[in-house]
Order: structure tokens, then sequence, then C-alpha cells
């Protein structure tokens, strides 16, 4: 299994951090007695928690100075379901949904990519009176959008809920939302492009997905089991009661008398819910993986299983549930949709869709499927109307920016291991992929981007940097490698440099290499004039991890987890630092444009530094983005972000632009398909 290393450290050591902030933050919360805002503390858990380094963020994006354009958040596939009028499938893709002419199961179709959303698609909802998709987007709030133009989604509205949305069910004028930590949500979509939320109700768990049915709404409460509410009253929700199922429920499907619970590692719970006061369990159902999601058709339940597959289990006798046929799957199965002959899964991993012909329950078969990218955006590199994206699972993603408010996939170029780096130099895009060294892929025609030759390192490729003749590796335990690129079909190594940490970072100017070289062993500068004999002349520690570096003019930042340090390096054998900024998170990336410092700050998003007095930078700008801000690349007034599971997000520095929030403030843009608010 592919794994990205570092990313155990840094969590960690990241945790440890946030422990001691968590438990100041608690202590004075205690004395204190209550709080107008509490954040809720909750165990780490990764894109199946919904929870952003153990703590559920608030509502929306917390920013100073800089603005959302767009992004390419498109990942693993957590939902699916279906338009069965105009076969279409609408599959949730990271941040995204893809729109799937399913005509010919053998064979889908993509129609459009024109759905992104502002957080990560978890739960679809498609009412196919109006034509709107109504989409559970985490962080990212509620979003309306309208299909009835496959190729061209607009999007209508959308509310930021005060938790993570995590499932979505509309009955006429409301849209019932499971919100994880903060309940159940009920919102009025009457008006689409101004949804309004009218009541709450806080469940004891941690809300994933709920479902309608007559007056009452079913939530699927995590550790809570099921709790059922009474939403007559749309405006004051009522509990009338629960059952307390023995897993987690994270799933629910209500039909008839009985609500299908999918209990993860205690597969599919069935409840008699006659007496919705009263609910009792008759009946269950073991699964052999984790049952994430659960949709009922006729006489069978199916259970999309995570890393067992789809299970299809008879229920005619609901005292009596009986598995009768299964389909193992590539990824891990996190949603499914039934219509007609086949089941529509939402595979997990890039394994993306999966359909499944379920005619004959018995023997299930798999005829079609659509490969969706993978969920890691490591590092980006923008070049004319092109970002290059090194995406952990699934090699260089290469993205249209041309418009950045809608950024669009035109081709990619897989790659055998862990792409975590890249560089554009030419016609060739440089990939740094981790055990499996330098890839080298021409990207002359972005639609067909191909590998035309390799390096393999010694260690674990995880940086790169093209100067002339030569791509200088960060390579990990084996320090900086020096490749030979003059013919791409045939490189070879002809130097290399050992240093005494783990090289990650690099960057190339003049006669210099300017390693960032890890656990504390800071900046290392080595002499390049001969490539094939490189020669350490200076170093100069840093007291955390350096882990990225960029030289602009005489300095050198570097982004040192903890924060930024920038270093003199006018006399390359004595390196001194002169000033350093903290940063909330992990400092990880960083380009530096005119005055600012744009720092890539994990957990923290993007942070925006001023430096036009080196030895006192300033924090003026940032934007706390959805993901983990791993790279950053910055073109103009543009920042993108390589913001690890959310894809690559685009931002705006406003005051680059000669406007800052106070002038801007309550302005809107129309995009294509965005009221972007500044």
């Amino acid at each position: 299994m592919k794994k990205y290393k570092r990313f155990d450290i840094k969590k960690e050591e990241y945790m440890k951090k946030k422990f001691i902030s968590l438990l100041a933050i608690f202590s004075v919360l205690f004395l204190w007695g209550e709080s107008n805002y509490l954040t809720e503390c909750a165990e780490y858990r990764d894109l199946d928690g919904g929870i952003k380094g153990g703590i559920e963020t608030k509502a929306g994006f917390d920013s100073l100075n800089v603005s959302f354009v767009g992004n390419w958040p498109f990942g693993y596939s957590y939902a699916v379901t279906n338009d069965t009028i105009r076969d279409i499938c609408f599959l949730g893709s990271g941040g995204g949904v893809y729109i799937l002419d399913v005509s010919d199961s053998s064979n889908p179709v993509k129609v459009s990519e024109g759905i992104h959303t502002r957080g990560y698609v978890y739960g679809l909802y498609y009412d196919y009176t109006t034509e709107r998709l109504y989409i559970a987007a985490g962080q990212g709030g509620l979003e309306i959008w309208d299909v009835s133009n496959l190729t061209n989604p607009l999007k209508l509205g959308y509310y930021f809920t005060p938790g993570s949305v995590r499932g979505v069910y509309v009955s006429g004028s409301y849209a019932y939302v499971a919100d994880g930590n903060y309940g159940l949500r009920i919102i009025d979509i009457s008006n689409p492009t101004n949804p309004t939320e009218i009541g709450f109700y806080f469940t004891p768990g941690y809300a994933y997905g709920v479902y309608v049915s007559g007056s009452y709404a079913y939530v699927a409460d995590d550790t809570s089991g099921l709790r059922i509410i009474d939403i007559s009253d749309p405006t004051t929700p009522t509990s009338v009661g629960f059952y307390d199922t023995p897993g987690w429920a994270v799933g629910i499907y209500v039909s008839g008398s009985y609500a299908y619970v999918a209990g993860e590692r205690y597969g599919l719970r069935i409840i008699d819910i006659t007496d919705p006061t009263n609910s009792t369990e008759v009946g269950y159902c073991d699964t052999p993986g984790y049952a994430k999601g659960v949709y009922v058709s006729g006489s069978y339940a199916y259970v999309a299983d995570d890393t067992s597959g789809l299970r299809i289990i008879d229920i005619s006798d609901p005292t009596n549930p009986t598995e009768v046929g299964y389909c193992d799957t590539p990824g891990y199965a996190k949603g499914v949709y039934v219509s007609g002959k086949c089941a529509y899964v939402a595979d997990g991993s890039r394994s993306g869709l999966r359909i499944i012909d379920i005619s004959s329950p018995t023997t299930p078969t798999s005829v079609g499927y659509y490969d969706t990218p993978g969920n890691y955006a490591c590092g980006v590199y923008v070049s004319g109307n092109y970002a290059y994206v090194a995406d952990h699972d699934s090699g260089l993603r290469i993205i249209d920016i041309s418009d950045p408010t809608n950024p669009t996939e035109v081709g990619y170029c897989d790659t055998p291991w862990s792409a975590v780096g890249v560089y554009v130099s030419g016609s060739y895009a440089y990939v740094a992929d981790e055990n499996f060294g330098l890839r080298i892929i021409d990207i002359q025609d972005p639609t067909t981007p191909t590998e035309v030759g390799y390096c393999d390192t010694p260690g674990w490729a995880v940086g790169v940097y093209v100067s002339g003749s030569y791509a200088y590796v960060a390579d990990d335990t084996s320090g900086l490698r020096i490749i030979d690129i003059t013919d791409p079909t045939t490189p070879t190594e002809v130097g290399y440099c050992d240093t005494p940490g783990w090289a990650v970072g690099v960057y190339v100017s003049g006669s210099y290499a300017y390693v960032a070289d890890g656990s504390r062993s800071g900046l290392r500068i080595i002499d390049i004039s001969d490539p094939t004999n490189p020669t350490e002349v200076g170093y100069c520690d840093t007291p955390w991890s350096a882990v990225g570096v960029y030289v602009s003019g005489s300095y050198a930042y570097v982004a040192d987890y903890y924060g930024l340090r920038i270093i003199d390096i006018s006399n390359p054998t004595n390196p001194t630092e002169i000033g350093f900024y903290f940063t909330p998170s992990y400092a990880y990336g960083v380009y530096v444009s005119g005055n600012y410092a744009y720092v890539a700050d994990y957990y923290s998003g993007l942070r925006i530094i001023d430096i036009s007095d080196p030895t006192n930078p300033t924090e003026v700008g940032f934007y706390d983005t959805p993901g983990y801000a791993e790279g950053v690349y910055v073109s103009g007034s543009y920042a993108y972000v390589a913001d690890y599971d959310y894809g690559v997000q685009i931002y705006r520095n406003l005051l680059s632009s000669g406007l800052n929030e106070k002038e801007i403030k309550g302005s809107e843009v129309k995009s294509d398909n965005y009221f972007i608010k500044y």
C-alpha cells in the first residue's frame, strides 16, 4: 500500500501541540463555566470521521485579506445517486461531483465535472421534480445545484452549518441535514438561492445520515444509534424515541415499518419503528466488512460494506435477514444506490464508481466502472494555463486553469508509486515519486501526458527542482541527487551529496542548491558548480524540521514545521537566521512573490507573511483551507494550494491586488457557477 511516511510524523507532532493548546482552552472553559462558542472536541478521525485535526471546525472558512476563487477538488468517492429518468449518475468525488451518462451501464461516460463544492461530498440527494441536486459537503455545508443543464450545472445557493454536513434528505420545502456533532438541522429551501435554517435538534452522538418518512426524521447517530425525531413542526423538532444499536450507526434507510441501519462492524441492523416511541430491533445480519451505507429495494437490502464490497441481504423476513450474494469491489464501498437491474457503488478510493448487475441477487456481477482520481494533492506547479498536480495516489494530474473559477482536468499520467513533488520545465514535468525516484513525463499535449523516462534514486524522492540540464532531487535519507536530463528518455545520475538529515525540499539558485533537510538538520547549502562533485559549503540549523525552501535575493525562506525561518545567504558559507514567524500549524511549503511569503500551513491552510522587513516578518492574510495545505505555488495574485484530500484550492491575495478586506467586504463576484463572496 502506498504511504506518505512523513504524514504520520506531522500528525503525531501536531496532535501533541494541539493537545497542549486544548488543555489550556478547556481549563479556561472549566473555570469560566460557560462559553458563547465551544468547539467540540472529538477523537482524531480520518475522512470517515469528518473531523479536522481532532477538532470539528466551525461553519465556513476563516480568512483575512484572501478570497476563494475556485478549486479542483476531486478525489475519493463516498456518495452516489441517480436520475433514473435521464439515465444519469451523480458521483461524489472528493469535493466535486461527476455527472455520468450510464445509459450503457458497461461504459459510463463523463458528461461534466462542473460541480465543485467548498467541502467534501459525503451525501447526495436528487430531486427529479425540480432537477436539483442537494449536496452534503462536510464543512462546506449544504449546497444546492441546478442540474437541468447537465453540461453546465449551476450553483443556486448554500448554507454553512455549524458542524460538518454528512447526510441530507429533502422532503417538501425542507432539507434535513445530518450535521455531525451538531445533530439534525432543518433548512427551508423554498427559495433555493437563500436557504435558511428554521429548526435544529442536537443529537447526543455524531449525526452521519438522515432519512425522512412521514412526520419523522430518522438519524444515524454514530455511537448513539438510531434517533427518531418528530418534525411535524419543523421549527421545533422533538425527540420521540431511539434505539441504541450495538455498533456505530452511520447509514440509514427507511422502508415501511422498518429502519435499516448500517452499523459498521456490526453489519445491518433492522429496527421496527411501527411505534416510534418504542422502536425495537427485530433482526440483524453481520457483514464481513464495515457496513457504511444501505439501500432497500423490494425484498433486498444492499449494503456498501467498505473493504468487503457490496453485500445483498434478503429481508423478506425482517426477523431473519440472510445474505444471499455479494460482489467484491477493488476499493472501499462507502455508498450505494439501486436503480433497475443495477446497483451503483461509490467505492471510496480511486476506484470511483462500480456498476453491479443485480438482476440475479445471488450472483451479482460487476459490469461497468468509472475510475476517479486519487485523493492527496501533495504538490502543485503552475505553467501557462495549466496547473500540474502531484497527486499521491494517482500520479500527475493536469488541470486547465484558464478560468480559475472553474478549473477542469484535461489529462493525467499515473506513476508507479506516490507522486509528492513536481517541477515543470519546457515540454516535460518532473515528478518526485517517492520509492520509485524521478519520473519524466512529456506534457507537450496536456490531454495525453506520457512518461518517457525515469531514474530510480536510492532513497525516497520527495522534492525536485530543474535547472538547465539537471534535475536536483531531494531524496530523503539519501540526500541530494543530481540527475542529467539532457536526454529525458535516459536520465542519469551524475553526482550526489549526502546530508545529515532527511532531504525533503530543494531550491536551486546560481551555483548553489539549498536543501531543506528535515529532522533538525535545517538548511544545507551545496555548491553545484561541478554537478559531478557537489559539496556542502554551509548550513544553518533550524529548531524543528525544515521541509520546504524558497530562495529570493539574498534570503532563503524555510518552512520549518512550526513556522517560517528567514535566513541570510549572502555568504553561503555562513548562512544566518535573521527573522522568523511562528505559524499556528505546520509550515510545510513556502513560495515567495514580491513582499509576501505564502506558507502552506497544513491544518491552518494558507498564511501570507509580509517579508518587506525580513527581520520582522508579519502575517497580513490567511485562509483556513478545508483540507491539509501541503504545497503552494503563486502566479500573479493567485495562490494555488495543494490541499491534500481536498485537491487544489485557488485563492486571491487581495493585498497584492491593491485591495483589502475592508474595501470589498460584502461585495459579490459572479462566476459561471459560483457566487463568490469576498
